[in-house]
């Protein structure tokens, strides 16, 4: 099969030949039709200071994508061959305390597909029977391709009721917007969404967000009176990892408010813990998803909102066929770039 590779520790993949991979008693083969660019394949690609710390080679790296399902093995139930899928890209023990709990997303020992072993920049993937997520109802595989950020734009925008509340969000990027539009779904009241990219912000706009604010030119605080909010937000979600995003974040919230963070910073910063303490603050870590509440989440969300679809599927901004990969991921990497799709179809 075709796949994307990365031989050795270095920057760069190779685009070579690669056996197929084995099938066990527990496991599902799906055919890959299309993969997402992640900002972390960027990183892997790259192989900047946290890929060298992180990852091992050799590999194939890829963990956002769609596929039709090709074999299954005989302990596997409720996946069909010919099934349309998707996959959860987090692998995990199944029995340390979390696991076993029931907080299968907590598990201590999870390994990543497309980190810690061989991901979906591939024609074929190999994923345990219980990471596939069947489509049981219609869904584009260009979609399908991006239910892994789209759930962690989920997972964080359900984290804190948003019913009536404000929502601020830092951070427009491809998971940022989803939020947006899922809050606007959901039902918040008003949507506030804050980035330096104006052509992220006009996104935004479209997602739902009732004003946008450029931090590199104004402060959250003059949304607020254009929106005539007496009091701060509600709810925050911190999907950027900036240094600057957080402090503002928790400037302009309410007593009492709650903040879900998705960003990873890329370095320690300093935060005023005194009003986390004084302003009875909530902070809450959001990594990847609910295994398997938030794929039912958005799954639901998708089969019965269609304005909801399109807002998601709006985010794909550039598709390329796999062959192709190195145009894509340069335009990936690009300031303002949305969601990039790799057709595996095209190789």
């Amino acid at each position: 099969m075709k796949a994307l590779f990365k031989a050795a520790p270095g920057a760069g993949f190779e685009f070579v030949d690669r056996p197929e991979p084995e099938v066990g008693p527990a496991d599902v083969k799906i055919r890959v039709l299309r993969t997402g660019i992640c900002g972390t394949d960027l990183h892997i690609e790259k192989w900047d200071d946290w890929a060298a710390s992180t990852i091992a080679t050799p590999l194939i790296p890829g963990h956002e994508f769609s596929g039709e399902v090709v074999e299954v093995g005989p302990l596997v139930h409720d996946v069909s061959v010919g099934d349309l899928v998707s996959g959860e890209g987090h692998v995990v023990c199944g029995m340390c305390r979390n696991c076993r709990a029931g907080r299968r997303q907590m598990c201590i020992r999870t390994q990543g597909v497309g980190l810690h072993r061989d991901g979906a920049f591939a024609e074929y993937i190999v994923i345990p029977g219980q990471n596939v997520w069947v489509h049981h109802s219609p869904v584009d595989p260009e979609l399908g391709a991006i239910f892994d950020p789209f759930g962690n734009a989920v997972h964080t925008a359900l984290a804190f009721g948003v019913v009536g509340e404000d929502v601020l969000v830092t951070g427009c990027g491809p998971i940022g917007l989803m939020s947006i539009a899922v809050a606007r779904h959901v039902g918040a009241r008003f949507v506030v969404a804050t980035d330096v990219s104006p052509a992220r912000l006009e996104l935004a706009r479209r997602m739902g967000a009732d004003d946008v604010v450029d931090v590199s030119k104004e402060r959250v605080r003059e949304a607020q009176e254009r929106l005539g909010m007496r009091e701060g937000f509600d709810v925050g979600f911190e999907m950027s990892g900036s240094p600057k995003a957080l402090p503002e974040l928790l400037e302009n919230m309410n007593h009492g408010g709650r903040i879900a963070m998705l960003g990873l910073p890329a370095e320690p910063y300093a935060i005023d813990w005194g009003k986390v303490v004084t302003h009875m603050l909530t902070l809450k870590g959001i990594y990847g998803r609910e295994m398997f509440e938030t794929w039912n989440s958005m799954s639901a969300m998708l089969q019965t909102s269609e304005p909801l679809r399109d807002a998601v599927a709006s985010v794909i901004s550039d598709r390329f066929p796999a062959r192709e990969w190195r145009a894509a991921f340069d335009v990936a990497a690009s300031a303002g770039a949305g969601k990039v799709i790799l057709d595996w179809t095209e190789v």
